[in-house]
């Protein structure tokens, strides 16, 4: 299954403040770039002309995984990242829907409650398929896609994706529960994780690897985080289930905006293969391929994405 990963910051960084908003279900964490010392994000901090933009993770990922694109992004976007429901700062839906249409609804209430649309939508893995979604049932939300490696149906699956496609399998989150305690030790899941969604991980220095057990250890004390994660992962596996107008690859094809499609030859949960489909689908795309990537180009690779982002928003 492409796209279903567990994401972690392994980029140090300070925590940041946020602000939260109740939308239809859910109570939603919104991220915006700190402005100096002590900064607390408002519901409409000053956009000085730029452009609003909404950034949104992939599965058991945070806002935190868009902090190095939106700094570079700051002088183009005014710029916001959400923590999907059960994800970073953002407690369960109180439905407990966790499919992909649900977190779809949770980002589209918060666009209407906070009056920013139409957007620059930006996506990551299961973020990507919620953006898709998203920009075809709502186009006047949304300026422009950009997509970063997105959870679009592939068949067959990667091999490397198949672990954590077992989350969504009834009994097999059960069982993992049951492992003994050392089974999970957070350096060697943390290491594991970085190792499934970096091309490069030994690229990492000793600071951002401590980074990225806190951000793990973290998760995993949240009395929530494996219901998320396993409801979510099987939401995406229903997802890529979908037939007719509710087909992930059908509603590709109705969205209208420009769109930026980015893809690591390095991923071990999207096939770089998926590209050519996905340029296919999307009326107006264009590609970015980078040799050295993985899943989360955008945090690997944050100046290159940034250039092409900008590429893009002087098309649109």
């Amino acid at each position: 299954m492409s796209g279903a990963e567990q994401q972690i910051l392994p980029e140090p960084v300070s925590p940041e403040p946020f602000r939260t908003v109740e939308v239809p279900g859910a109570v939603l964490a919104v991220h915006r770039p700190a402005t100096g010392p002590g900064a607390v994000p408002t519901a409409a901090g000053p956009a000085g002309g730029r452009a609003p933009a909404l950034f949104v993770h992939g599965l058991g990922g945070s806002a935190a995984n868009w902090n190095a694109l939106m700094a570079r992004l700051g002088g183009e976007l005014d710029g916001e990242a959400v923590d999907l429901p059960g994800f970073g700062e953002s407690a369960p839906p109180a439905d407990g829907d966790l499919g992909l249409s649900g977190h779809v609804r949770a980002v589209v209430g918060y666009l209407e409650a906070a009056g920013r649309g139409p957007v620059h939508l930006f996506g990551n893995s299961l973020g990507g398929a919620v953006s898709v979604r998203l920009a075809a049932l709502r186009p006047d939300l949304v300026r422009s896609l950009t997509l970063v490696s997105p959870a679009l149906p592939e068949l067959p699956p990667r091999r490397s994706a198949w672990p954590t496609a077992m989350l969504a399998v009834p009994g097999v989150p059960a069982l993992l529960r049951r492992l003994p305690t050392g089974a999970r030790d957070p350096e060697r899941a943390a290491d594991g994780l970085l190792r499934l969604v970096y091309g490069d991980p030994d690229s990492l220095g000793p600071a951002e690897r401590a980074e990225a057990v806190a951000q793990y250890r973290r998760r995993t004390e949240l009395p929530w985080a494996a219901g998320a994660l396993v409801g979510s992962a099987r939401g995406i596996v229903s997802a890529y289930t979908e037939r007719g107008e509710q087909a992930l690859w059908r509603q590709a094809a109705r969205v209208t905006v420009p769109v930026l499609l980015v893809y690591g030859l390095r991923d071990k949960l999207v096939s770089y293969r998926s590209a050519r489909r996905a340029c296919a689908a999307f009326a107006d795309s264009r590609l970015l391929v980078l040799p050295d990537s993985g899943h989360v180009a955008m945090m690997e690779h944050p100046d290159a994405v940034a250039r092409a982002v900008k590429e893009l928003l002087g098309r649109a």
